[in-house]
């Protein structure tokens, strides 16, 4: 007959505990799950662009909490996360930095960081970075700081091209002539690290002067070459029906890293939940709260990590 120690230990679930990361101006927050029985690899998930926080919502339209369903399912499986607030949302909020001020790389020292508090607080010699979206390219670029203790990058829903690229193909099909000549001139500009005055006023949202700062220091990396020039195991997770990123990124990046493990999953949107190809139910899943992420998705993630190398 088990103990009642022994009973408790088999029926309890994961512990959550608030974690913070000193930093400057304010400090930065998570939430760390471990797994009710034993520890058997640490993992930090790194959110998406924009008003993402550290559940994968955002006041957006994303409600369904897909970042946390990826926690809770590695704990299943012996794995602890940390899923952390960006600097500037939800609890980081203070850590805020002025629009102007802010660049890509703040974001991919925060990831470092995280990296190693992780370790520090698990006992974990590496961590594994779990990156969604825009975060799959703050993965790519903290991984490559060789003194990290990153054990290897999970991409999810990443790009697989330089910025510069992804927006012209987006904004072709959106903006008109003689629009489209005068953008792409100022995201060739960008790219060349030079800022452009007075955008037109249809093209402010994008590419206000406040925001150029961060968009030339995001243009100059490139997600194909950081793969190429990474030698550390490398998991790309690419759905079907994701209506941000493609199955063009995630070969891209599989293809500049041939040593890495590709799984496209079929009827898979950018939330990692099942969605049909039609853009308003695809898009509908985004707020439903019941949206369940993918078990393939978190089996895939989850195989990759524990794998013996």
């Amino acid at each position: 007959m088990l103990s009642l120690m022994a009973a408790a230990l088999m029926f309890a679930g994961p512990t959550e505990t608030h974690v913070t990361l000193e930093a400057t101006p304010a400090p930065l927050h998570g939430t760390m799950l471990r797994p009710a029985g034993e520890m058997v690899a640490a993992a930090v998930i790194i959110p998406g662009s924009g008003p993402t926080d550290r559940d994968g919502n955002s006041p957006l339209g994303v409600s369904n909490g897909s970042l946390k369903q990826l926690a809770e399912g590695l704990a299943a499986r012996g794995i602890a996360t940390v899923r952390i607030d960006k600097r500037g949302i939800a609890a980081s909020l203070p850590a805020v930095v002025s629009e102007a001020q802010l660049r890509f790389d703040t974001y991919v020292e925060d990831a470092r960081n995280w990296a190693r508090l992780t370790a520090e607080q698990t006992g974990a010699p590496c961590v594994w970075l779990i990156g969604h979206s825009e975060g799959a390219l703050v993965v790519q670029s903290a991984a490559a700081d060789k003194d990290a203790p990153v054990c290897g990058q999970i991409l999810l829903a990443g790009v697989g091209r330089p910025v510069g690229v992804v927006l012209r193909e987006q904004l072709s099909v959106q903006l008109p002539q003689p629009l489209k000549d005068e953008t792409f001139d100022m995201l060739a500009e960008l790219e060349a690290g030079r800022t452009v005055e007075n955008p037109p006023v249809a093209l402010m949202a994008l590419l206000r002067p406040s925001v150029q700062p961060y968009l030339i220091s995001w243009m100059k990396r490139d997600p194909a070459q950081l793969a190429r020039d990474y030698d550390g195991p490398i998991f790309i997770g690419q759905g079907t029906t994701d209506l941000h990123t493609t199955v063009v990124d995630a070969q891209a990046l599989h293809s500049a890293q041939p040593r890495s493990e590709l799984n496209i999953w079929e009827g898979i949107n950018h939330t990692l939940t099942e969605a049909p190809a039609d853009r308003a139910a695809n898009i509908a899943t985004y707020t439903n709260v019941n949206a369940k992420i993918a078990p393939q998705v978190v089996e895939d993630v989850a195989d990759f990590i524990l794998t013996p190398r």
